[in-house]
């Protein structure tokens, strides 16, 4: 088994999530920064699942290396999952939390808290080079609040509340948060699976 790990992101916060995981196989992480080359894939997927498996497959085939995607994003029931796949790009192209949250306050004017349900959902694809790519998933359920509360986190954040912690995710601190996100839920699934890729 490779030694050598590619997640597929920018983000190096992201890609700490990974190390724990893999620290103690002896394999190196390394993202997308160290890979300059890499080739930008386009998510034409229709589901978050779609989207990661597309990612890992396209930059493992590229680079013949075991590589980990994700894709995420909010799914609000009233609104019939949205914005779903589209969660980066909800208000245009331009990708900004601002706009987009305006879009999902403006869109659930009026509607009751009982019913302004959603959860966050990520996928995580693993990609190994003549294997079949291993997805998990995981979630975290919430409401939609009237108005932004909280400044930490990033995205939907300050609109979605945790019932569970009676705060939303961007009231939560860090640790908090990497308890309970659809991230972390997701990662904990991946954990077996690393341990018998590495087995």
């Amino acid at each position: 088994m490779s030694s050598e790990v590619i997640i597929a992101t920018k983000n190096l916060g992201k890609a700490k999530e990974f190390e724990a995981l893999f620290s103690s196989k002896g394999v190196a992480v390394k993202t997308l920064l160290d890979f300059p080359e890499a080739i930008d894939v386009e998510e034409t997927g229709k589901t978050f699942h779609d989207n990661a498996v597309l990612k890992a497959e396209e930059i493992s085939k590229q680079f013949n290396k075991m590589v980990i995607a994700d894709d995420s994003g909010l799914c609000i029931d009233v609104l019939n999952g949205e914005p779903g796949v589209y969660s980066a790009r909800y208000a245009g192209s331009e990708k900004s939390d601002e706009a987009n949250i305006e879009k999902v306050l403006e869109k659930m004017k009026g509607i009751p808290l009982p019913e302004r349900t959603a959860h966050f959902h990520c996928a995580l694809a693993v990609a190994v080079p003549g294997q079949e790519t291993i997805v998990v998933e995981g979630v975290c359920e919430g409401l939609i609040t009237e108005e932004k509360q909280g400044a930490n986190g990033f995205g939907y954040d300050p609109i979605f509340y945790v019932p569970s912690l009676q705060r939303t995710m961007a009231e939560l601190e860090k640790e908090e948060k990497n308890k309970i996100s659809h991230r972390a839920n997701a990662l904990k699934q991946l954990g077996p699976v690393i341990e018998e890729l590495y087995q």
